[in-house]
């Protein structure tokens, strides 16, 4: 069997070890940290989770398609919930025995000669280094482990760390209680922090943006948002219609289900919701229109514990916690490949935010900006590079490569998950066939949530149970209460088959 390095324990590295071992790898995961579970290991030095945080995503679209929650798990589960789901899955699929826990990678590159092998070194609690050679390499370390500080003038986070801080350290509202607290940023933990605050015991909370970005809620009339927003429709219809007539329609959806934040008493945002961007808090704007988050625009400076923001307002302020990003971090990586991913704060040169040309048996996942549910896309990219490595899909040509790293660098920073799912589903061959073969399904699949277990039905790795499964998980919540196509809907399947016929035709 051939051996594979897996740098990272978190969701992307188990799933990576689970797929490969069943295809015949043998998976070696190295982490840093003392046990697995990534960011969902509350209260780890690499992890940014605070203790009462719950999933911005349902529990279906934050499981992997062969292992559902179980019964009676809310539906937004607790962070130690999805920890426990981790280790439950490491147990299941026997990867715990390839783990090497508290081994820090620290350097990675290729060796010289024909061979293609990856030299790997490490260095466990003892402090013993240890250099191995691989035939492949997946990079999971993590997204989501460099919090980014922004240039305010007036405000050093290195000098006042007494009342400085990023989300990334935040953990508890005790801290800031009866305190004036200022959260900066739009971001989903952002948004949710300060709403936390808000709701249990700071003074006043006053929420700064750049700019004020759409806000979704979590549940809209009873059904998790990410049943509604991330489906198979919508992807399409991305490949097919104008940017222009998207982003219309995804406007006239938020404003349908989540009005616009200025409704609230909340900064009104840009009209192309692409330029605005979007977010997600159930509690956030409630809070705004209750006055207990004031929302204010950017910083221009703070002269001692006065905070003067773009409108020419000012506030009193004792505490800053910043929810403003995180830089990529690839420590690891060889110099020459940093120079070849073109690897710098923000991104790296890949195909399908997984494979480069230059270098084969190198993979990354999760190392992207995702707007909605993690696992499932990373369970794709997961199996395309099991099914690549073991033969039962092609490599890429050069040529697709090529262009799918230019698309990359051409688009937004923020990656929508159903446009990378589906596309990382038909490179791994598992994109069912609605027009064709699941007919019968086309509601389930076209309206409901792209759910792990709809990517079963077909290809490698299916499943006998798949279906029945994939129509459970669209009616769960009610996004589909019957495989009944709607006049609307049927309609609408027309137009998106008519569009993307029209397309292939056009690329011919």
């Amino acid at each position: 069997m051939q051996t594979v390095a897996i740098v990272g324990a978190g969701p992307a590295g188990l799933v990576a070890a689970r797929y490969l071992k069943q295809h015949g790898f043998t998976p070696v995961l190295f982490e840093q940290d003392e046990a697995i579970g990534g960011q969902w290991r509350g209260g780890s030095p690499w992890s940014g989770i605070w203790p009462s945080m719950r999933t911005n995503t349902s529990r279906i679209m934050t499981s992997f398609s062969d292992l559902p929650h179980p019964t009676g798990t809310p539906v937004f589960p607790t962070n130690q919930a999805i920890l426990a789901y981790l280790q439950s899955y490491a147990r299941r699929f026997a990867v715990l025995p390839h783990v090497r826990t508290g081994t820090q990678v620290l350097h990675i590159e290729l060796e010289a000669g024909p061979k293609n092998a990856w030299r790997v070194r490490s260095r466990d609690t003892s402090g013993r280094e240890r250099d191995e050679s691989f035939r492949h390499v997946v990079v999971a370390s993590g997204r989501f482990n460099k919090p980014r500080f922004p240039d305010v003038s007036g405000l050093d986070p290195m000098r006042d760390r007494d009342r400085v801080s990023h989300t990334f350290h935040y953990r508890s509202p005790e801290a800031f209680r009866g305190k004036r607290v200022l959260v900066a940023g739009g971001s989903i933990s952002a948004l949710e922090i300060a709403s936390e605050l808000a709701m249990r015991g700071a003074t006043h909370v006053v929420s700064a943006q750049r700019r004020q970005r759409y806000v979704l809620q979590k549940l809209l009339s009873g059904i998790p948002t990410d049943h509604l927003a991330f489906t198979r429709s919508a992807a399409l219809a991305y490949e097919s219609c104008p940017p222009e007539v998207n982003a219309q329609a995804l406007r006239d959806f938020i404003l349908r289900t989540s009005g616009s934040p200025e409704q609230y008493g909340a900064l009104k945002p840009l009209e192309n919701v692409i330029d605005a961007g979007i977010t997600q808090a159930q509690h956030f704007l409630p809070l705004v229109a209750e006055g207990r988050i004031a929302v204010r625009p950017w910083i221009t400076r703070v002269e001692g514990r006065v905070v003067h923001f773009e409108d020419g307002t000012s506030e009193e302020i004792d505490s800053f916690l910043f929810g403003t990003g995180f830089e990529l971090s690839l420590p690891f990586l060889d110099n020459r490949l940093r120079e070849v991913l073109r690897a710098d704060s923000e991104q790296i040169d890949l195909h399908l935010h997984t494979f480069h040309p230059e270098l084969p048996g190198l993979a990354f996942l999760g190392m992207y900006d995702l707007v909605g549910p993690f696992f499932p896309t990373v369970e794709l990219q997961a199996r395309w590079l099991t099914y690549v490595w073991s033969g039962k899909r092609a490599m890429p040509s050069r040529a697709e490569m090529e262009a799918g790293i230019a698309m990359v660098r051409e688009g937004p920073p923020n990656v929508p998950m159903h446009v990378l799912a589906v596309a990382l589903a038909r490179a791994a061959g598992v994109e069912p066939d609605v027009e064709k073969t699941w007919s019968q399904l086309a509601r389930a699949l076209l309206f409901g949530p792209l759910s792990p277990v709809s990517f079963r039905l077909s290809g490698p790795d299916r499943l006998p149970d798949a279906a029945e499964r994939t129509r459970l998980d669209a009616a769960a919540f009610g996004a589909v209460p019957s495989l009944r196509l709607s006049p609307e809907q049927d309609a609408q399947v027309q137009m998106l088959y008519e569009a993307q016929e029209a397309a292939r035709r056009h690329a011919v």
